[in-house]
């Protein structure tokens, strides 16, 4: 999925946690965010230290609107209608016929509808579609690469350590003065 986006002097104006107007630096937001899930991952639940080391060329990955299919540990990039432009295992990209075998000849994603109708949170996915999110996406393709990496199973389980970081760097608590 390399080349959908690229960090390199990227600004956005938002709205912060205290609905303050921001300006945005992308490449130091997201690679904060991304270091505050991993280092959690790391130091509370027993993931590997690799996680912790990226490369510029790592955030190539990111691009807006990637779901991370759950049950398949893929992140799929989506046409309009639904359609698997492109996915990846990890970080790994799918060859033409890994695609095909997991979405079949039209390339359908089976949860389109859902997803396109309800724009709800989901058990057997997770929708990025925004640039808050883009770390968290980075996040998973990775764990999916460390699990593998290990011979592990890659089961939707993995997302549970994933929302526990989330929790516990957006906890209030976690905001020190």
């Amino acid at each position: 999925m390399s080349g959908c986006f690229s960090l390199a002097d990227c600004d956005v104006i938002g709205f912060d946690l205290d609905h303050t107007l921001c300006r945005y630096h992308l490449k130091e937001t997201c690679r904060l965010i991304y270091e505050s899930f991993a280092r959690y991952l790391v130091e509370h639940r027993g993931y590997d230290q690799d996680l912790l080391n990226l490369t510029p060329a790592t955030w190539d990955f990111c691009c807006k609107g990637l779901v991370v299919d759950l049950e398949e540990g893929n992140l799929v990039k989506l046409a309009e209608d639904g359609t698997v432009l492109r996915a990846t295992h990890g970080t790994c990209d799918l060859s033409t016929e890994e695609l095909l075998k997991h979405y079949g000849p039209k390339r359908e994603w089976r949860h389109f509808n859902s997803l396109n109708t309800t724009f709800t949170r989901s058990a057997k996915y997770y929708f990025y579609d925004n640039y808050f999110d883009l770390p968290g996406a980075l996040l998973c393709a990775r764990v999916v690469d460390m699990l593998r990496k290990r011979g592990s199973e890659v089961t939707a389980d993995f997302w549970k350590d994933i929302v526990a970081a989330i929790d516990h760097n957006y906890n209030t608590s976690a905001f020190r003065v």
